[in-house]
């Protein structure tokens, strides 16, 4: 196999692999995630290229290898071993990247996160237009908190929960937070400090409370529109929330739509499919597994306990 090093490699094009449906895992498409694309894949041995996008992409590796990975993006050779949690970045912009794979990949998460994560809408401080192409991609590296992050949105791809977009698109923002704060050129730490350590006042956590309420059946339920309603930013806002409510936004969402599907079920008038979609599952199969992870029956099951 060509290997980066390799001159003859740009006239060894069958050897190159992109991504397609081979090795695919899981994908947030499945899911209707907005704001976050995310797959989970295995790559083999071989050598991938591919452009960059619009788009920042962040890779991750979900389980250890002893595998060599070695990235030429910029003019710009890394090699590392692929441990658990090393990380890849490759902000937006026309570029051609190739990756040589030594040995087989057995989880890879890569994700794609859109520029208006990068806002002042999103961030709550104006970072400006070039924060995406302020990221530093040179490296691979390891940060504890997008791996986190890489590791809960994995979790929530295997087995979906009442809460999963809302989920998905807080991370999202999580995400871009942290790659701006410690994987930039800018420095926006002091804003991001002093304002994610601010709470709801009651006010805003009654409006935010009252929306959440209203909305429980269907797709109004998004960290965008939350924070609208509380008059924050996105990256604020969740901070905010779980200071005053002591949990995330998504684990609250999700567990008042739990008692919100208990409602639905005792009162008999709608099949189990309507109700999955009625609380925005992508399947009823997803319903039944995140009320039996939530309440330790079925659907079924419970309704049953009150005929």
């Amino acid at each position: 196999m060509d290997s980066i090093g390799d001159e003859t490699i740009g006239a060894r094009e069958y050897d190159f692999k992109k991504y397609g449906a081979e090795g695919l895992i899981a994908s947030s498409v499945d899911f209707g995630w907005s704001g976050l694309s995310a797959e989970l894949r295995a790559h083999g041995r071989g050598v991938i290229t591919k452009s960059t996008k619009a788009e920042t992409e962040v890779c991750v590796a979900i389980c250890p290898s002893n595998s060599l990975v070695t990235r030429l993006i910029g003019g710009v050779v890394d090699s590392t071993i692929a441990e658990r949690g090393t990380i890849w970045l490759s902000p937006p912009g026309p570029k051609e990247v190739l990756v040589d794979i030594a040995a087989p990949l057995p989880q890879m998460l890569h994700m794609s996160l859109p520029a208006r994560h990068f806002s002042a809408e999103s961030l709550g401080i104006d970072v400006g237009y070039s924060a995406p192409e302020s990221l530093r991609y040179q490296r691979s590296f390891q940060d504890p908190l997008v791996a986190e992050i890489a590791f809960a949105i994995v979790s929530e791809m295997r087995t979906q929960t009442a809460g999963g977009r809302l989920m998905a698109e807080t991370l999202a923002v999580s995400l871009a937070a942290r790659l701006v704060h410690a994987h930039s050129g800018l420095s926006p730490d002091k804003d991001l400090e002093q304002f994610s350590h601010q709470g709801l006042d009651r006010r805003r956590l009654t409006r935010v409370r009252e929306y959440i309420d209203a909305n429980l059946e269907g797709g109004n339920l998004t960290i965008a529109r939350l924070a609208n309603v509380a008059s924050l930013s996105q990256f604020h806002f969740a901070r905010a929330f779980k200071a005053a409510v002591g949990k995330s936004p998504h684990q609250y969402v999700s567990g008042h739509r739990l008692e919100h599907a208990k409602v639905l079920l005792r009162r008999g008038d709608q099949s189990l499919l309507d109700i999955s979609v009625a609380l925005n599952f992508s399947s009823q199969a997803n319903f039944t597994r995140a009320f039996r992870q939530g309440t330790g029956m079925t659907p079924g099951q419970y309704r049953r306990s009150f005929a």
